[in-house]
C-alpha cells in the first residue's frame, strides 16, 4: 500500500502506473526473470527516493506501480525504469 512521504515543507502521495511492453511484443518474461527483476527493483528503491508499490510481470510486458517524490519528474522515472526493462530483452 503507499505511504505519504514526509519532506520539510511537503506531504505528498504521487503514484505511476508505468507499462512497459518488450522489444516486439516478444515472450521474455518467465519466472527466474520476474525473480531477478524484483531484486533489482529493491535495489534501485535503495538508492533513489522512489518505492515500487506493485510489480506486474506478463510473458510480454511489465507493469510498475511506482510511488515518487515530486523532485523526480516522469521522464526521469521512466527512463531509469526502461533502461532496466532493456537489459533483460538482450
Amino acid at each position: 500500500m503507499s505511504e505519504y512521504i514526509h519532506k520539510s515543507h511537503n506531504v505528498t502521495v504521487l503514484i505511476y502506473h508505468l507499462v512497459f511492453p518488450s522489444k516486439y511484443r516478444r515472450a521474455v518474461f518467465d519466472e527466474q526473470v520476474d525473480a531477478i527483476l524484483k531484486e533489482v527493483c529493491l535495489e534501485i528503491e535503495k538508492r533513489y527516493e522512489i518505492k515500487f508499490v506493485e510489480i506486474g510481470v506478463d510473458k510480454d510486458y511489465v507493469h510498475f506501480l511506482v510511488q515518487s517524490v515530486p523532485t523526480y519528474s516522469v521522464t526521469k522515472l521512466v527512463t531509469m525504469l526502461s533502461i532496466l526493462s532493456e537489459g533483460f530483452q538482450r
